[in-house]
């Protein structure tokens, strides 16, 4: 876990203080390593101010800040024969070495060698080489790890977030597609596609063999995303999405703690409570105030990089709950993220399927479950590498995502009167023995359950501004654009 970033010079510049800019503006995504990597030499150290005291003379380079969650985590980058290498993710299932140098034994062989990665190895990830004369930097094909790339006059650059490329006067910076692979010199950018989710052909099954084959691909990603864990915390709101998690890994033999958090007590803290011991996992609820909230604010709105109300309102009870779960010792968080959309949960779904059909509503659900990794993936990364906790996310797994792709709609919502929705997967939550009063819980978002949406309008109101006005000025101040 950690960031990523790579430079190139359009003028043949020598781009080491940029390089070393960049990683110092992502300190807090790592601070246990800090390296740099030409096409021929590495310079990784254990402080900014030691790597500061180095020099690389060269026009394109890599780099990496390390935080060190599991023992066999090691610095970057590394050697690969004519190149150099910067892997921040994971692969699943895990490698009993470190990722990235499990990564240069497996690809010894391989000419194309991103591009073979990225198609082959299962995981969360994204990586940098660095070759004579250019950078080829490539993301898995969900994007569940951010990365963002962009270029002015002078430099073309990559990195884990934007605040990075805004550092070295990037400022029109993009979220880089999943399952693609850009080349960059000094003539720019150029794209092409190695890996993506796909639209299948529509497996026709009754709702109980499809929850019976779900049953089988949710456990083997599970399985994959907890083979390196004794202990894993769950984001857990008694809903069916984190309850599927949290039990799946509970029948993997991982020891499961459910962390809930919300303003104050609310109704749906109750429930979670009451779901926790039905499925008999222990269960830790930290309730806030609203002075709580409004101090954390800038800092959240300083992470997730935007002022958007809803997403706002989602990063803030994630940030909570990586603080619990980083308290309680526990260095990985899971989060039923990702089943909203491939399982049709959202409430619109009914209006789409209302006014556009079956087949509409198949190709709204496919959209959503591709752009996922901008709407949420990257906002609730951020909040959990601050906190020092790595987010793991099986409902996103390439095999969940393409199976679920492959059911048809009827198999999800049943009407476009379907208040319940995602009916397959709640079906597949009967089959795992997850009790029938989470199984039928109605979805409600996790903004609204929390309290966190109402109680953000309530500091707007005081201040005399909309909620979107509010959260603006606190961005702006967040960044140093207001005084």
């Amino acid at each position: 876990m950690g960031a990523l970033i790579a430079v190139v010079s359009k003028e043949g510049a020598n781009v080491y203080d940029v390089a070393v800019t960049m990683l110092e503006t992502l300190t807090h995504r790592g601070r246990d390593a800090f390296g740099i990597a030409s096409p021929h030499k590495i310079v990784v150290k254990g402080s900014l101010e030691e790597l500061r005291k180095e020099r690389i003379d060269s026009c394109t380079l890599i780099g990496h800040s390390l935080a060190k969650i599991f023992p066999r985590d090691e610095a970057q980058p590394v050697k690969y024969q004519d190149s150099t290498l910067a892997f921040d993710g994971r692969l699943f299932p895990a490698h009993t070495k470190s990722e990235v140098n499990s990564l240069v034994e497996k690809l010894m062989n391989s000419a194309d060698k991103a591009a073979h990665l990225i198609r082959k190895f299962n995981g969360a990830y994204v990586l940098a080489f660095a070759e004579d004369e250019r950078i080829v930097v490539g993301r898995d094909a969900v994007g569940t790890r951010p990365l963002y790339f962009g270029e002015n006059e002078n430099l073309c650059a990559v990195a884990s977030e934007r605040k990075a490329l805004w550092k070295i006067g990037i400022i029109d910076a993009g979220s880089f597609s999943p399952g693609n692979l850009a080349v960059i010199d000094e003539g720019g950018f150029r794209f092409e596609v190695a890996k993506t989710i796909t639209q299948t052909s529509l497996q026709r099954l009754d709702l109980k063999t499809a929850a019976q084959k779900l049953k089988q691909v949710l456990l083997q990603s599970t399985k994959g995303h907890v083979s390196d864990l004794k202990e894993v915390a769950v984001a857990f709101s008694g809903g069916i999405d984190s309850s599927i998690v949290a039990f799946s890994a509970k029948l993997c033999h991982v020891d499961v703690h459910l962390v809930c958090v919300s303003l104050e007590e609310t109704k749906e803290s109750v429930f979670a409570e009451r779901a926790a011991t039905a499925l008999d996992l222990p269960f830790y609820h930290i309730a806030y105030s609203i002075a709580d909230l409004e101090e954390i604010l800038p800092k959240v709105l300083w992470l997730i990089e935007e002022s958007n109300p809803v997403n706002v309102g989602i990063a803030t009870p994630t940030f909570w709950v990586a603080e619990q779960s980083s308290k309680l010792g526990l260095k990985v968080l899971m989060s039923g993220q990702g089943g909203d959309e491939a399982f049709g949960g959202y409430h619109r779904y009914l209006e789409e399927y209302e006014r556009h059909g079956s087949a509409g509503l198949q190709r709204k659900i496919y959209r959503d479950t591709v752009s996922s990794y901008e709407s949420n993936f990257q906002r609730d990364n951020k909040v959990c590498v601050f906190n020092n906790v790595e987010l793991r996310t099986p409902l996103t797994d390439l095999k969940v995502v393409q199976f679920a792709l492959g059911l048809p709609t009827e198999l999800k919502i049943n009407s476009p009167q379907d208040m319940l929705r995602k009916r397959v997967l709640r079906e597949a939550g009967r089959e795992l023995g997850i009790p029938k009063f989470i199984v039928e819980k109605p979805k409600k978002a996790i903004q609204y359950t929390t309290g966190v949406s109402k109680a953000m309008k309530e500091l707007a109101k005081k201040e005399g501004l909309t909620l979107q006005r509010y959260l603006k000025r606190i961005f702006l101040k967040a960044y140093g654009m207001l005084g």
